[in-house]
Formats: structure tokens, C-alpha cells, sequence
């Protein structure tokens, strides 16, 4: 069944984590995770004192929810250790689209070198949503809802069978030192995907996955990302935005010192067609090298289309500043807004991408940029040169 882990505590800190695997090579280590732990000064929540077994076939379920349980309820500052070996919770049942959720928590840090295995690749094949609009979603591998001035570092998600990570209705987040990892061809498994959230600070992240490596949704405000290297994968993208009715606007998301290679996409913003209103704006992408990518900059205000009415996602205050590399597209610069609510203060400086696809292309078709209902200006070298 699915982990959800729903308390409220003034710090909840699992270090030494390890689920599936972590190559354990005995009890000096795990010693030394006690010393570690005992100098914060938290009392120590052992899963194996509680039932769980490291042996990668017992499911630990019920015993990772009684350490949960008593970390909680105690008064003082709790640590919950998940020592070195192979833990398994059973991944056969999953009524709720999460494996393991924090919920309501504040002051969480969740860290230790050890790796969630979502084992997708025995799910993958029954993801249908590229087909089917009422598609269940499969289980994202970790949520993070209501959770408050917290730190996830040194961790790695690995084949999440959907999202690696989902952060949501959460404040003062900060994500570093992360690996994410996923085939490119796997479905769905967004790196990670944020909405609704304020304040959230993500760096030193390697994302190689089948979806958007960072998507940042609806009612997000005040995000930095920063060196992230992504690949493969669609990109680092706001949105999808305007799918559903209420979404709050997206402000202030910096996206600076990034590496993308081999991705579908670069730097993207993404709105439905036919939406509702709302807002994207104040964003800023720069300093980010691209190597190979299909569409290095794009705003896609007709994501997914299947009608011919306009997005109502207003796009306005966009910067994009020292974008540079190479693409396969004669099209390095698609800005694809809306007519109805055209975007405004799009800025482009010093961009500068060479062609390395294929050569027949080369020579038959200009390198160029494309602009739809875009007010677009240009400062400092353009390559693919600028809309007209």
C-alpha cells in the first residue's frame, strides 16, 4: 500500500536513508549514522526497532508507520533512522497516487545518501494518459504537501513509476545535492513538479527522466532553480498552466546556471488552450548551456491543443539572457503566445545557438525564430537572428 504520513511536528529528520538499496557494509557504518545522529541532540527512531527488516523481501509498511507514529508523538525533537540496507514496502497496492507523502509537517529534513526505487519499469506499460484524458495516474515516489520550512538533501529517486517528486501547498522549501533518475522514454516522471508553493529554493540537481525534469504549476511564487543539469528529458518548464479552473498565478521564478543535454525542450513556458484566466510573469532564465536540445526557448500557448480557443494565461515579463549551445531545430526560438491575451515584456539578450542537426535540413531551410502574438525585445547578439 502507499506510505502517507500525515503529522505535525516541530522537526522530523531521517538521516542514513536507504529504501531498496545502499550496498550496507555492516554495523561500523551504521554505528557511525548513531553518532551522527545523537550529536543533534534528537531522540533516534530506529525502523528496525520497530519491526523492519533490511532483507529487500518483507514489507515494511506497518513498521515504518509505528516509527512514524512515536517519532511524532514524541515531545522533543524526533529523528526517524532508516538504517543502510534494502527495505521494502510492498509495491503492489496503491490506492492513493503516492507512495511515501509528508503531510502537515514543519521544520522537516529529510537527507542521508540513500535511494527511493520506484521500480517504473514494471508499471510503465500501464500508463495510458498519452491517450486517454481520464487516465489514472500512477503513484509519485515522494509528495510533499503542508510542508513548512523544511530541507530535502543527498537523495536519490530512481524509476518513479509517475512524478520523482511533488511539492505542493508548501513554504521555505529548499531541495539540494539530488539525483533523479528515470529512461528517457518512461512516462510521466517528472523530476520534480511543483505548485502552489512560495518560496522554494532547488540546486545541485542531476535529472535524467522521460518528462519535464522541473515543472513548476500553478500558484507558484518567489522559486529559484539553479544548476541543474537535465538530460534526457522535455526541459525545465513552467507549467502546464490554464488546465483547470481557480489556478493561482505563477510570479517570480529565476532559473539561472542550468545544463541541459539531449532534452526535448530548453527553456519553456506551457498554456492550455481554451483556459480560464490567469497570470505567468516576472520569470527569468539565464545563464544556461544547451547541447543538442530540440527547442532550446519556447512559449507554447497552445500546449495539447484539441480546440481553437485561445489560452487566457496572460505571459508578461520574461527574461531570457545568456542562452547559449546547440540545437537539432532550424527553429531555436519559437514564442508562441496567445491572441487573445498577447504576451508582453519579453526580453531576449545575448542569445546564441548554432545548428548541429541534420545536414540535408542545413541546407535547405533558413535558422531562424518564430513569433506569434509575441512583443518581444532583443539586446546583444541573437543567433537564430530575431523576429521581425
Amino acid at each position: 500500500m502507499a506510505m502517507a504520513i500525515r503529522f505535525v511536528a516541530k522537526a522530523v529528520i531521517l538521516l542514513g536513508l536507504a529504501l531498496i538499496s545502499c550496498n550496507a557494509q555492516g554495523d561500523p557504518l551504521r554505528d557511525d549514522l548513531r553518532r551522527l545522529l545523537a550529536d543533534t541532540g534528537a531522540t533516534v527512531f530506529d525502523v528496525t526497532k520497530y519491526g523492519a527488516v533490511a532483507d529487500g523481501k518483507t514489507d515494511n509498511v506497518e513498521a515504518f508507520m509505528k516509527t512514524w507514529l512515536a517519532a511524532c508523538h514524541w515531545r522533543g525533537t524526533s529523528t526517524v533512522l532508516i538504517p543502510e540496507g534494502k527495505f521494502l514496502p510492498d509495491l503492489s497496492e496503491y490506492p492513493s497516487p503516492e507512495w511515501l507523502m509528508f503531510e502537515d509537517v514543519n521544520q522537516l529534513i529529510l537527507k542521508g545518501g540513500g535511494t527511493f526505487d520506484g521500480q517504473g519499469v514494471f508499471a510503465w506499460k500501464y500508463n495510458d494518459c498519452h491517450q486517454n484524458a481520464d487516465c489514472q495516474m500512477l503513484p509519485t515516489n515522494l509528495k510533499f504537501n503542508k510542508v513548512n520550512n523544511s530541507v530535502v538533501q543527498d537523495i536519490t529517486s530512481l524509476d518513479s513509476k509517475s512524478f520523482h517528486y511533488f511539492i505542493t501547498n508548501s513554504y521555505n522549501f529548499t531541495a539540494f545535492n539530488l539525483t533523479i533518475t528515470a529512461p528517457g522514454n518512461s512516462p510521466n516522471t517528472d523530476g520534480m513538479h511543483l505548485s502552489r508553493c512560495d518560496l522554494v529554493n532547488l540546486s545541485n540537481f542531476t535529472i535524467k527522466t522521460g518528462d519535464d525534469c522541473i515543472s513548476v504549476g500553478q500558484g507558484s511564487t518567489n522559486i529559484n532553480i539553479t544548476n541543474v543539469y537535465c538530460g534526457p528529458g522535455h526541459g525545465l518548464s513552467i507549467g502546464s498552466l490554464g488546465k483547470y479552473p481557480n489556478e493561482k498565478d505563477v510570479v517570480g521564478i529565476h532559473v539561472t546556471n542550468c545544463t541541459l543535454n539531449g532534452t526535448t525542450n530548453g527553456a519553456r513556458i506551457k498554456t492550455w488552450p481554451g483556459s480560464p484566466p490567469s497570470q505567468a510573469s516576472s520569470i527569468i532564465f539565464q545563464d544556461i548551456v544547451m547541447n543538442s536540445v530540440k527547442n532550446p526557448i519556447l512559449i507554447d500557448q497552445k500546449y495539447g491543443s484539441h480546440t481553437g480557443k485561445p489560452s487566457r494565461v496572460k505571459v508578461s515579463d520574461v527574461l531570457y539572457k545568456n542562452l547559449r549551445g546547440t540545437t537539432i531545430s532550424k527553429v531555436a526560438v519559437s514564442l508562441v503566445c496567445s491572441e487573445l491575451v498577447p504576451c508582453n515584456g519579453l526580453q531576449l539578450e545575448d542569445i546564441d545557438f548554432t545548428y548541429n542537426g541534420p545536414a540535408t535540413f542545413k541546407e535547405n531551410l533558413p535558422f531562424s525564430s518564430t513569433c506569434l502574438h509575441a512583443n518581444a525585445s532583443y539586446v546583444g547578439k541573437q543567433n537564430p537572428p530575431a523576429c521581425a
